[in-house]
């Protein structure tokens, strides 16, 4: 059961988005909400660059303030807005250089049920976010959920998509997002280019989340010439799905994420939230 979600904020157009997601799972879990707002500060080493000392140093303290003075605009904005949250919340800022916030906000997520997000990838603009997605679906230890752009909310989650491998972060997207697979009138668990192995795996996870009260079918299909991530927004278009499950796979390169293929494909290119987990 979700008890306390996190939503990340940043002061854009997209805050209401993320917000409105998390506020309906809130509302539906009777769940806590805290926003996060990450107030990124500027980069002292970026600003320093080429600059003579006392010059670099006015242009940073000068550049940092503004970036203070507009996060305090933005921060009383995001309370007013959460005045109307109909759950319990509240709003956090994180006020630091972008890139000490992943690390900042992870330490913040491990403490949440679940961590909502905009899917990254798509906005170049959006590189802060990206990389606390990141942080969050490789250190927290909890769910990301993964809003598309513009992705509209429903007040209850009823068509489920589970990516079913055998593997350790399959298995553990499914114990993540029970509460929302016990709740949904239909889940379908989608094997793509399947070993047997896999399928027989795939009958027990089955078995386990019938037991939970979970509505539950087994699809197996091929690719063929479609990439794995392309079979599995088929096969959610084609059941109307409202959420994606699946594991993430990937791997951690000093403070650079790198993930697979398949992982990153569907974070760039999937039309419904993804609950992901590692």
């Amino acid at each position: 059961m979700f008890k306390d979600l996190m939503v990340h904020l940043d002061g854009t157009d997209e805050d209401e988005v993320r917000l409105a997601h998390a506020e309906s799972i809130a509302v539906t879990f009777g769940a806590h909400l805290t926003g996060l707002y990450a107030n990124a500060l500027p980069e002292y080493a970026a600003a320093f660059a080429g600059e003579p000392g006392f010059t670099a140093m006015e242009a940073v303290v000068e550049l940092e303030e503004q970036a203070r003075s507009a996060g305090e605009l933005v921060l009383a904005r995001l309370k007013e807005r959460f005045a109307r949250v109909d759950a319990p919340n509240e709003v956090r800022r994180l006020a630091a250089q972008a890139s000490e916030i992943p690390g900042l906000g992870v330490s913040e997520a491990r403490w949440a049920d679940l961590f909502v997000a905009s899917a990254p990838y798509r906005s170049s603009d959006s590189a802060v976010g990206d990389d606390l997605l990141e942080a969050a679906l490789f250190g927290a230890g909890h769910a990301v959920y993964a809003v598309p752009p513009g992705a509209k909310t429903r007040s209850e989650t009823y068509a489920v998509v589970v990516a079913w491998e055998d593997t350790r972060e399959s298995a553990r997207a499914v114990a993540e997002a029970m509460p929302f697979l016990t709740r949904a009138t239909k889940t379908r668990i989608v094997m793509v280019d399947g070993e047997s192995d896999s399928g027989e795996a795939a009958i027990d996870i089955a078995a386990h989340l019938d037991r939970h009260g979970v509505n539950v079918e087994i699809v197996a299909i091929q690719a063929g010439e479609r990439t794995v991530a392309q079979a599995l927004i088929d096969e959610a278009r084609k059941m109307s799905a409202d959420l994606i499950v699946m594991g993430a796979y990937g791997h951690s390169r000093f403070r650079e994420w790198v993930l697979g293929g398949a992982t990153r494909e569907m974070l760039e290119t999937a039309e419904v939230p993804i609950l992901m987990a590692h």
